[in-house]
């Protein structure tokens, strides 16, 4: 059995539409903290991730050690190197999307699969998406339809929905920006038997 280390709706659904058995046991870790002392530590974006992912597999394969636990994590960084963390509020989203604006940034994707406490697979991917300069009515038109759901996403977008008006050019997978990417690891798990060859 798969065990999905995260309550992110939009990876829940990838899973399910692909039709991958897996449950849902989110770990309680403080994200804050720990990608603080991995910064502290000159973790680049695309490690900070995965080092992220590990500890939410390792966190919940301690109590489903015969399961696999995947764990996964996203890290955004401008070209510059700058991280940009998921927004607290909507004041600090609104700066973050007028950063963002008419820039390429690159969304790090990490996955890590566990098995009795000791991570078995790891995967990172990097997306870089261009975002198109945006006006002040569009970011305010735009916070106001997709509303609160917003701050549970790094760089406020979620691409499977309005987040997609947001760019003139992606180039990666989409399913790494969803926060999943899906073939890679649908690769893995046919190799442990939890999907058909």
């Amino acid at each position: 059995m798969l065990v999905l280390a995260s309550g992110s709706v939009g990876r829940r659904a990838l899973l399910a539409n692909a039709g991958v058995p897996h449950d849902v046991m989110p770990a309680p870790i403080d994200e804050d903290a720990a990608k603080a002392s991995l910064r502290a530590r000159g973790l680049g974006p695309g490690n900070v991730a995965k080092a992220l992912a590990e500890l939410k597999a390792l966190d919940v394969s301690a109590r489903r050690p015969e399961d696999l636990v995947l764990g996964c994590d996203q890290t955004l960084a401008l070209s510059d190197g700058t991280l940009i963390d998921k927004a607290p509020d909507r004041a600090v989203l609104e700066s973050q999307l007028r950063l963002l604006s008419g820039k390429t940034h690159t969304l790090f994707s990490a996955m890590v699969v566990a098995h009795q406490g000791v991570p078995v697979w790891r995967h990172v991917e990097g997306v870089n998406l261009t975002m198109r300069v945006l006006s002040d009515a569009f970011i305010a038109d735009y916070l106001e339809a997709e509303g609160d759901v917003l701050l549970g996403c790094v760089g406020g977008y979620r691409i499977e929905g309005r987040g997609v008006q947001l760019f003139s050019d992606i180039a990666g997978s989409h399913f790494a920006i969803i926060g999943l990417p899906l073939l890679p690891l649908l690769a893995f798990l046919r190799t442990q038997g939890v999907v058909a060859t």
